[in-house]
């Protein structure tokens, strides 16, 4: 444990469910790093509305081994180390297969499979060089790992992944009693839905779920916070769907 509280990590939290995140956290009392990619004036902005003392913000783009292990041992100097790490940014880059050309579908899977999957398994391996026993990891998937996303297949291809890559850590981190886990929403009321959560397009998404809605950040990030708890340590390896019934796995 880190003094002064536990030290949480959360990437990509300059908006949206990240953003939620880290108030979510620091609203209990812990102190934590805010990972942009390239928004750091909004990075900023969500700092200064954290309640409490010590949080920090850095930046690396997360196809950059190299800025990750900085922005990490960054975050871990101020923080005394890093006791939670939630692996929340991605990119959501439309690339159907029909309708894209052969170097606008290589450009989509890299870069998106480069953020949203290695990039996460980066920060991971960087983090656990300065996490201890009861650490906890929650990785931030999707309902697309599990039911397909026909224009956006990439982007379903490495949400399942991290689910796969976080399944593989929570047995191989039990032992040093680090906890894995993992939330897969359907569609959020963020910036990055805001396209496809407007007119006929909103309306149909809202009505995929009973519950006639979308999630909202700050649902997304309470599941988290449980997740990352003392409590639920026993939840390693799991997947916490937050998509309204939407879609129902077995």
């Amino acid at each position: 444990m880190s003094p002064g509280g536990r030290a949480v990590l959360v990437t990509g939290a300059s908006r949206g469910i990240g953003a939620a995140v880290a108030r979510a956290f620091a609203a209990s009392g812990e102190r934590v790093g805010l990972h942009y990619g390239s928004r750091r004036e909004a990075a900023m902005q969500v700092l200064a509305t954290l309640p409490g003392a010590g949080h920090i913000v850095a930046g690396a783009e997360l196809t950059d081994p190299e800025a990750i292990r900085s922005m990490v041992d960054e975050v871990a100097g101020a923080l005394g180390g890093i006791d939670v790490l939630v692996n929340n940014a991605g990119v959501f880059e439309p690339h159907a297969a029909a309708e894209t050309t052969y170097e606008e579908w290589q450009q989509a899977w890299q870069h998106t499979l480069g953020v949203n999957l290695i990039g996460a398994a980066n920060v991971t391996w960087c983090v656990l060089r300065h996490m201890g026993a009861g650490g906890r990891i929650v990785n931030v998937s999707s309902r697309g790992a599990f039911r397909g996303e026909p224009n956006h297949p990439a982007y379903g291809a490495s949400k399942a992944g991290l689910i796969a890559f976080g399944q593989s850590l929570a047995r191989a981190l039990g032992e040093r009693r680090i906890a894995v886990t993992a939330v897969a929403p359907g569609f959020v009321e963020t910036d990055m839905a805001a396209e496809e959560l407007t007119g006929e397009s909103g309306r149909r998404r809202r009505g995929e779920s009973p519950l006639g809605r979308v999630a909202t950040p700050e649902e997304v990030a309470a599941a988290v916070h449980y997740l990352a708890s003392p409590e639920a340590e026993l939840a390693s390896g799991a997947v916490l769907d937050v998509n309204g019934a939407s879609y129902l796995r077995l």
